[in-house]
């Protein structure tokens, strides 16, 4: 047996075979093109030995004629989630599949692409050797976070990329204390805090000047925003840590907690907000020839050789 098949039959092996997908795409004004690629990806599943399905934000969104299946039956059977839009639409996307342990692969629509990696003219290549398992899955890990004072818990979210606690219309600065595994780290008076997952480092707390972290690392980064503290840096820590931020009462108006830009709750003065691991990961499916630092050099423009 020459390599090249031996190491067909090892990419085979033990990968599952898809039976139900299901399309997942919203409506948003940096999605171009959503409606054509999901007509297209309908046209060519029906060919295809799969049932096709689509997710109710889909139909909410887009005049599709093909089944709704509700969530609460999604994960039963060999499924798959296809997300036809931007990094945004794969974020959604995950909070609910992590839910239904049910794998997701993109289709980019959006801007950058980061999580969404086929390009829409390769739709047909990449999603038939997907279909016959050859594909790369791998485990990302969300974070959950929890508002919360003595009496109540106010809010429970999840989040893929990052959770961020920021100021609310207000200007000023807001005042917050971080705790880790119950030890303080130190007390912040700052426009707020970016807490990602490795996921999320090449997103907004790189804008903030977080590190990019390798995506199977067990760490979370915490990333200060425009702190008033010179020595304030990013601090990179244990994935599996229980994070605490202690709202200071001497805020003068609440502050908001978002998860992935989407969920987004107020938090006041004297609460407290827990930020730990998420015990579900997200099942994220890659083609065959996706290389992490491949897409780190083409998303942010690196050189790909010496120029000169």
């Amino acid at each position: 047996m020459n390599e090249k098949k031996h190491q067909e039959q090892q990419t085979l092996k033990n990968k599952v075979q898809f039976k139900r997908i299901i399309l997942y795409a919203r409506q948003h004004r940096a999605n171009q093109g959503v409606n054509e690629s999901l007509y297209r990806l309908i046209d060519f599943l029906q060919k295809q030995n799969v049932q096709v399905y689509q997710d109710i934000d889909t139909a909410t969104g887009f005049d599709v004629k093909i089944p709704v299946l509700a969530r609460e039956d999604m994960g039963e059977k060999n499924d798959l989630i296809i997300v036809v839009g931007g990094d945004g639409s794969l974020l959604s996307a995950a909070r609910m599949a992590i839910k239904v342990d049910t794998p997701v692969i993109g289709i980019n629509r959006g801007r950058l692409g980061f999580l969404t990696d086929i390009l829409p003219h390769e739709l047909e290549s990449q999603l038939s050797a997907v279909l016959t398992g050859y594909y790369e899955e791998e485990k990302r890990f969300l974070l959950h976070t929890r508002i919360y004072d003595e009496d109540h818990t106010y809010f429970e979210g999840d989040a893929l990329n990052d959770v961020v606690l920021s100021r609310g219309k207000e200007t000023h600065l807001v005042e917050f204390s971080v705790y880790i595994n119950q030890q303080l780290v130190s007390h912040y008076r700052s426009d707020g805090m970016i807490l990602s997952t490795p996921t999320g480092s090449t997103a907004y707390a790189l804008s903030a000047g977080g590190p990019i972290m390798h995506p199977h690392l067990n760490a979370i980064v915490l990333v200060p925003m425009f702190s008033h503290s010179l020595s304030s840096r990013p601090l990179v820590i244990d994935g599996e840590a229980k994070i605490e931020l202690h709202i200071s009462q001497f805020n003068e108006s609440d502050l908001r907690v978002s998860c992935d830009g989407h969920e987004s709750r107020m938090v006041k003065p004297g609460q407290k907000v827990i930020i730990q691991k998420n015990g579900h990961q997200l099942r994220l499916l890659h083609p065959l020839d996706y290389h992490y630092y491949d897409t780190l050099r083409s998303k942010l423009g690196w050189e790909s050789k010496h120029q000169g």
